[in-house]
Formats: C-alpha cells, sequence, structure tokens
C-alpha cells in the first residue's frame, strides 16, 4: 500500500482494520484535493477557480436512513423517540462490509478537530472516498497545526464511500443509503450518498451525545461577538438565517452552524461555513457570496454556464439546497479562535410558512424554553429528501431534532440554566412571511430583520415600548426607528383579517399539541409560557 501526505506512521489505516488499499492520501491540501478531483473527474472548476461537484440523487440529508446502535449503554441514554436504531451484530456486518468494499481503493485521509476549545474538541479522522469530500470535511471541521500530524491519534473515525450500497435485510437498515453510529466504539459509517453535508452532521451529533455529561450544551447554531465581547447565538434550521444573519460586518462571526456553550463561554465546533447559495446575491449577502467565489470553496449542485462556468446562484433546477462550503477565515471578521465569551443575547430564527409570527419578539425564559423545545419553523425544498416544492411547517424539537441523541429536555435544563445563570436576553425572529401565509404574502424584507437585530444586540430594543401579543404572549415592539410601524404588527400586513385571525389560531393549536409530548418534561412555569387559544378567542 502506498502512503503519501503527513501522518502518524504508528497509528494508520490498518489500526482501523483495514486491508490490502491501493493507497492512502493523508491530510492533503486543497491544491492536491482540487487536482485529484478534477483528474477523476468528480466536478468541475467556475470561472473564479472554485470546485463545483454534483451530488446526484442525494441533494441533502436523508434522515429517515441515519441508524445508531443499540447497546447497554444507548438503551438507557439515547432518545429512541427521535432516533432509530440497529443492532451491535448488524453494525458489525456493516463495518466489515465496509472494509471489504474499500479493498482496492485509494482513499483520502484528513486528521481534524470537532471543536475550537481544546478542553471539549474530539480528534477526528475522516476517510473518505472521494477528494472533494475529503476537501469538504478539511474545510468544515478544524485542522491541526501540520506539527501535530505526526502524533494524531484519532478518538472518532468517520468512512465515506458514497459507491457503497448497504443491505436493508443484512444491516438492518431502510435503503441501500446509510449513516450509522457506534458510539462505544466511536465509529461513523456513510454510505450510498454523495451528499457531502452527512459528515459534517455526523461530527455534529457525535458531539450532541458526549458534551451535555461534562456540562456543555451543544447547539445548532451560529455565532458572533460585538466590539465589547458581547457574544450572541442565533438558533435556527436550515434556512432559516444562520449563516446569513450571523456573518454581520460590525460584529465577529465565531461560526455559522454549530457551538457549544459551557463555563468559557462559546466555541465554534466547525473551522469552515456552509451556506445555502439559493438566490445568493452580492447586495444583500456580500461576505458569502465573495467567499463563494474563492478558490478553496467547494460549491455543490449549483448550476453552471456551459460556456463561461459562470455560477447561476438563483437556478434551483438540481435542488434549492444548493450549497457553499469555504473556510472560515474567508469571511473578513471571522474570528480565528472560535471562541467567545459568555452571550448577552439569544436568538431563534424561525421561518414561519403561516405570516403569524412578528418581525420580532422578546422572550422570557419561560418562554424561551418553551419555543427552545418547540423549534418552529418551516421546512425548505430541497433541505431534506422527499419534500415538495413548498415548504412545510415544522417542530424541531431545540432547532435540531434530526442531531439529538438525548431527550430534548436534557438540552432544555441546560440551556434554561445558562439563561438564567448569565442573564441573557432571548427573542424569536420571524426571518419568514409576512402579509399572509406562503404564496400569498412575501419573505420578511432582510433589511428589516437586520434592523431589528441590530437594535437587540445593541441594547437599544430594550428600551422600545411593547405590546402583549394576544395569541402567543410574548412582548412585541411597537415602532422602531427606521422600521415600518406596520410591518411590526403582522395583521397589519394583511388584507383578510378575519383569515389573519383563523391562521393564527390554527398555528397556535399546533404549537399546543405538538408541546404535549413535552408536558412531562417541564415545570408549571414553562407550560404556562404556551400560546392560549383561549385567549386567542378574545
Amino acid at each position: 500500500m502506498q502512503e503519501t501526505g503527513v501522518r502518524n506512521g504508528a497509528f494508520g489505516a490498518d489500526k482501523f482494520g483495514f486491508k490490502n488499499l491501493k493507497e492512502v492520501r493523508w491530510n492533503l491540501g486543497t491544491p492536491q484535493l482540487y487536482e485529484y478531483s478534477l483528474q477523476a473527474g468528480e466536478a468541475e472548476l467556475t470561472v473564479d477557480g472554485v470546485l463545483c461537484a454534483e451530488t446526484g440523487e442525494f441533494t441533502g440529508r436523508s434522515p429517515k436512513d441515519k441508524f445508531t446502535v443499540r447497546d447497554a449503554e444507548t438503551d438507557k441514554t439515547m432518545w429512541w423517540a427521535g432516533n432509530q436504531s440497529i443492532t451491535s451484530e448488524q453494525f458489525q456486518a456493516l463495518y466489515e462490509d465496509f472494509i471489504k468494499h474499500a479493498e482496492g481503493m485509494s482513499l483520502f485521509a484528513q486528521d481534524l478537530y470537532g471543536g475550537a476549545d481544546p478542553a471539549f474538541q474530539i480528534k477526528t479522522r475522516v476517510y473518505t472516498e472521494l477528494a472533494w469530500h475529503s476537501l469538504f470535511i478539511r474545510t468544515l471541521l478544524r485542522r491541526p497545526e501540520t506539527a501535530e500530524l505526526a502524533g494524531f491519534v484519532p478518538e472518532l473515525t468517520i468512512v465515506d464511500l458514497p459507491s457503497f450500497k448497504a443491505d436493508p435485510k443484512r444491516h438492518g437498515v431502510r435503503s441501500e443509503n446509510v449513516v450509522a453510529i457506534d458510539f462505544a466504539r466511536k465509529i461513523v459509517l456513510i454510505g450510498g450518498s454523495y451528499y457531502a453535508g452527512e459528515m459534517k452532521k455526523s461530527v455534529f451529533t457525535t458531539l450532541n451525545y458526549y458534551l451535555p455529561a461534562k456540562g456543555v450544551m451543544p447547539m445548532h447554531c451560529s455565532a458572533n461577538v460585538g466590539p465589547n465581547g458581547d457574544s450572541a447565538i442565533f438558533f435556527g434550521l436550515s434556512g432559516t438565517g444562520k449563516t446569513t444573519l450571523s456573518a454581520d460586518p460590525k460584529r465577529t462571526l465565531i461560526g455559522d452552524d454549530e457551538h457549544g456553550w459551557g463555563k468559557d463561554g462559546i466555541f465554534n465546533f466547525e473551522g469552515g461555513c456552509y451556506a445555502k447559495t439559493i438566490k445568493l446575491s452580492q447586495e444583500a449577502e456580500p461576505a458569502i457570496y465573495a467567499a463563494s467565489r474563492r478558490f478553496g470553496s467547494v460549491l455543490e449542485n449549483v448550476v453552471l454556464d456551459p460556456a463561461t462556468r459562470e455560477p447561476d446562484f438563483d437556478d434551483g433546477s438540481k435542488t434549492e439546497n444548493t450549497r457553499s462550503a469555504y473556510p472560515l477565515e474567508f469571511i473578513p471578521n471571522a474570528s480565528r479562535t472560535g471562541r467567545a465569551g459568555q452571550p448577552k443575547n439569544l436568538v431563534m430564527l424561525a421561518a414561519d410558512a403561516f405570516g403569524v409570527l412578528p418581525p420580532i419578539a422578546k422572550l422570557s425564559p419561560a418562554q424561551a424554553m418553551y419555543h427552545f423545545l418547540s423549534g418552529y419553523t418551516a421546512k425548505v425544498a430541497g433541505t431534506e429528501r422527499g419534500l415538495g416544492n413548498e415548504p412545510q411547517p415544522e417542530f424541531s424539537a431545540c432547532f435540531g431534532s434530526p442531531f439529538l441523541p438525548r431527550h430534548p429536555a436534557e438540552y432544555g435544563d441546560l440551556l434554561r440554566e445558562l439563561i438564567a445563570k448569565h442573564n441573557v436576553d432571548c427573542w424569536l425572529v420571524n426571518t419568514g412571511w409576512t402579509g399572509g401565509k406562503y404564496g400569498v404574502g412575501s419573505r420578511m424584507p432582510i433589511k428589516v430583520t437586520r434592523a431589528l437585530l441590530t437594535a437587540a444586540l445593541d441594547g437599544s430594543l430594550r428600551n422600545v415600548e411593547f405590546r402583549t401579543d394576544k395569541y402567543f404572549g410574548f412582548a412585541v415592539p411597537t415602532a422602531l426607528p427606521g422600521v415600518p410601524s406596520e410591518i411590526l404588527d403582522p395583521v397589519n400586513t394583511w388584507k383578510d383579517k378575519a383569515e389573519f385571525d383563523k391562521t393564527a389560531r390554527n398555528l397556535v393549536g399546533m404549537f399546543q399539541k405538538n408541546f404535549a409530548k413535552f408536558e412531562d418534561h417541564v415545570d408549571a412555569e414553562v407550560k404556562a409560557a404556551a400560546p392560549d387559544v383561549k385567549l386567542a378567542a378574545e
């Protein structure tokens, strides 16, 4: 077997069980991975020298194909209502078949860190079949110094073989596509999908499992910090604006997707960003646009002009979930450490497809717990496999239900403790629709959202007059300089006021029905923070 690149010679691929590999290419940098990818026909170059790849059948995650080994430990600690299980024997059969499938292959290996805080990071080794997948994960996780690679011993190993096809009968899975996790052995096996995002989310899921026991809150959120050290976190599912809104030219970006919150403040899990690019424009999102047109970035499923290789970010014909992966340092004001102090503000982003939620609302601590466990937003077409062309309303616990190995209440309790301990202001922001539900109204203007967020983060929004929303009970500002007053009260943006009332009541009912499963896990104060249909009927 040939081996190239800097590596720990005493802890090679054989330690994982690989046999008869043709070659392992260790810890290659961007230029080499570009070359291998282009030579193999995996991708093509854009006019800007960006690598652009297609992911084929899978253009997003497939949560129904994700499985965790159920053993004596996970049987007690996993949230099985939100996760699917396989046996240790089925995982072993899958592992053996992965090893067999890899024989004769040339694999790419990256040694990386998940987590910017050395006290809580996990050493991660990722073997990939494709060069562009190796570049992707090298971009998304945190890269050790070259000197550290010679002694690198992984704690978590991910094997990503898109050409592998699982056998549902033999492996206990649903289809030929599989993501299988064994927390005891710290192994993740990914097969059947060319969508690179499965790798990064496997690291996130792993940290979500291990960190709560260490008193660290893992979060599906972006984060930034102001000039005075006032950090802010932004919860939200894909498409709600985490990446866009945290990339604020007046604040330092900590990261755009995954963070931990512990005794010393917040820290990024990653070393890169993974931004949606559908409708990406230089005017609306200049930093992300510029980063997506630099050598070293990776585009997924973006349509290119066949003659000029100019990317068309408005074309969603392959998927609405077009993506750009780029190093964090491509954002001019990004943090080099990936760490910041305790947050002053917590923002929950919801793309409300019903057009009922106000553009911003202030939450009490109990309301914050309620809305965190509810995790209301709208799924956007293409983010996950099997969605239609229209967004679908979704309640995703902790704004990241697919990535929660433990019961949502564990994360909710941790968050509530941290909010109380550090006196954090909490906000709910609607980045969805105004003036009517999806198909009637229009998307909330990003300038309005930015203006409201700026006022929230700099403290000025605390001092304005608020009204109590009659449907949800939270506090809503009545006026803010530079923001049209009518947009602050959603009913004023609807032509049909009776239809608004009906839609709002329906949404209140949906919140209550969804939260029923959490009522045994929260106290009376959180239960009382629920929107009230009786109040809404007055």
